[in-house]
C-alpha cells in the first residue's frame, strides 16, 4: 500500500475522528482535542474530491469542536474562579 497523501487523510479521519466521538461519548474532554487534530483531514478528503457539501459542513464542525473544546477545557475554570 502507497502513503499517498489521500491514504493518510483516511487514516487520519479514522483514527481522530472514531477516538474523538468514543471520548466524548464517555464524557472526556480530550475528545474536543483530537475533534479538532481530525478537521485537517477532513476538509483536504472533502476538497480534494471535491465534494463540496461537506467541505462547507466542515466549517460547522470546526466551529461545534470548538466550542467544545472551549466549554469543558476554559468554562469550568470560569466558574470556579468566578
Amino acid at each position: 500500500m502507497t502513503l499517498t497523501l489521500d491514504t493518510i487523510s483516511q487514516i487520519g479521519i479514522f483514527l481522530f475522528a472514531v477516538s474523538a466521538l468514543f471520548l466524548i461519548s464517555r464524557k472526556n474532554k480530550w475528545g474536543f482535542v483530537l475533534g479538532l487534530l481530525s478537521q485537517p483531514f477532513w476538509y483536504y478528503t472533502s476538497y480534494h474530491h471535491q465534494q463540496w457539501g461537506i467541505f462547507f459542513l466542515n466549517f460547522a464542525y470546526t466551529g461545534v469542536w470548538t466550542y467544545g473544546f472551549y466549554q469543558w477545557w476554559f468554562k469550568d475554570g470560569e466558574k470556579k474562579n468566578g
